[in-house]
C-alpha cells in the first residue's frame, strides 16, 4: 500500500447540497442524478438502507460554471448506462457546458471528484456529440479542469471497439489542467472475469496530454481490442494498446503506486501500460505494484518489462519495488 496523496483522498459530504432521493430506491432516478450533477456541489444520496442500481436515461453533464462537484453514492450506489450511454460528461471546451474563459484547454476548473459509487455498464460508442475530440470514455469523460476518483468500481465499460488515439472505457481523461494530474485512489476497474471494462485502447484508463496518478488500485480482465495501433497501420482500423492504460502526449507523468494490474490484454501493444511521449519528456514510475500476467504482441520496450510499453525520456520507466512478468 501507498500514501495516497491529500489531494486523491474523498472529500468532505457532511453539508450536501444535492441529496439524490427521499429514502426510497424508486426516489433514486437518472433524472433526479442529471439534475443534481448539473447543479454541481456536493451531491450524495438517500436510497434506502440497501444497494441501489440508478439506471441512467441520459448522460450527467457537469456544468463549467457551477460549484464544484462531488459526487458521492455512500458505497450503495451504482450508475448504470445500461450498455447503450456514456454515464458523467466534463468539457471545459464544450459552449454547452458553458466557457469560463477564452481558452478552455487551460482551464483548472471545474474540479471534480467521484468518489464511493460504482459506474457500470457505460458506453460511449457514438455518444461523441458530433465531435470527434469526444470520442472514448465508456463511464466517464473528461476534458480540462481537474478530476479525483476515489473508492470508485469500473465494471463493464465500453467505448468505441476501434480508433487510434481514443480509448478508456472506464475513463478518458484529455488536457486536463497541468496543475494537478488526474488523481485515481482506492479503485477498481473490472476485478473479476465478466467484470472487465474494454475499449480500442486503455480498457480501464486512456490518457491524451494528461498526467495520471493511480494509488492503491486494481485493474484487472480489461482489454485493448483495437487492431493496428497508432498511427493506424495501412489497411486497419488502429487501436489495440494499453491494456488496463494508455497513454499518449507530450510532457506528462503517469504515476502508479501499490497497485495490482493483472490479467488485462492488448491486441497490440502495453497488455498492462502503454505510454508514449512525443517529445521524450514524459516519465512512467511504478512503485510497489503487480504487473502480472498482461499478454500483448512481444514488443517491450525495455525488453525486461512484460506488458509495459514506453516511449519517454531517457531512463524510462522507473521500476521499484514491483513485480513484473
Amino acid at each position: 500500500m501507498c500514501a495516497v496523496p491529500a489531494a486523491a483522498q474523498a472529500k468532505n459530504t457532511s453539508q450536501p447540497l444535492t441529496v439524490v432521493g427521499n429514502g426510497t430506491a424508486s426516489s433514486c432516478t437518472s433524472d433526479a442524478v442529471v439534475a443534481a450533477v448539473a447543479q454541481g456541489g456536493v451531491v450524495t444520496f438517500n436510497c434506502g438502507a440497501n444497494p441501489v442500481t440508478i439506471r441512467m436515461t441520459q448522460t450527467a453533464k457537469i456544468f463549467n460554471n457551477k460549484p464544484d462537484l462531488v459526487l458521492d453514492g455512500g458505497g450503495k450506489v451504482t450508475l448504470s448506462g445500461e450498455g447503450t450511454r456514456r454515464i458523467l460528461y466534463q468539457n471545459t471546451c464544450d459552449p454547452n457546458q458553458v466557457w469560463i474563459s477564452p481558452r478552455c484547454d487551460l482551464d483548472d476548473s471545474p474540479k471534480t471528484t467521484v468518489q464511493n459509487i460504482t459506474l457500470a455498464d457505460g458506453n460511449s460508442s457514438g455518444q461523441d456529440y458530433g465531435r470527434s475530440d469526444v470520442s472514448g470514455g465508456g463511464a466517464m469523460y473528461l476534458r480540462g479542469g481537474r478530476l479525483s476518483v476515489v473508492n470508485t468500481r469500473f465494471f463493464r465499460n465500453q467505448c468505441e471497439s476501434t480508433g487510434p488515439d481514443l480509448g478508456g472505457a472506464g475513463l478518458r481523461v484529455v488536457q486536463v489542467s497541468k496543475a494537478a494530474p488526474v488523481y485515481v485512489s482506492n479503485s477498481t476497474f473490472g476485478g473479476a472475469d465478466g467484470y472487465g471494462n474494454q475499449c480500442s485502447n486503455g480498457g480501464a484508463i486512456s490518457g491524451l496530454e494528461a498526467s495520471v496518478t493511480v494509488t492503491n488500485t486494481l485493474m484487472t480482465h480489461n482489454k485493448a481490442i483495437g487492431n493496428g495501433r497508432n498511427p493506424a497501420a495501412a489497411g486497419t482500423p488502429g487501436g489495440g494498446s494499453g491494456g488496463a492504460i494508455y497513454n499518449d502526449g507530450d510532457t506528462f507523468n503517469l504515476s502508479i503506486c501499490g497497485s495490482m494490474i493483472q490479467n488485462n490484454e492488448a491486441r497490440e501493444l502495453g497488455g498492462a501500460v502503454f505510454m508514449v511521449s512525443n517529445n521524450r519528456e514524459g516519465g512512467v514510475q511504478i512503485d510497489r505494484s503487480w504487473l502480472i500476467d498482461n499478454p500483448n504482441v512481444p514488443i517491450n520496450i525495455p525488453a525486461n518489462t512484460p506488458g509495459v510499453f514506453v516511449l519517454a525520456a531517457p531512463g524510462q520507466p522507473s521500476i521499484t519495488n514491483s513485480t513484473i512478468r
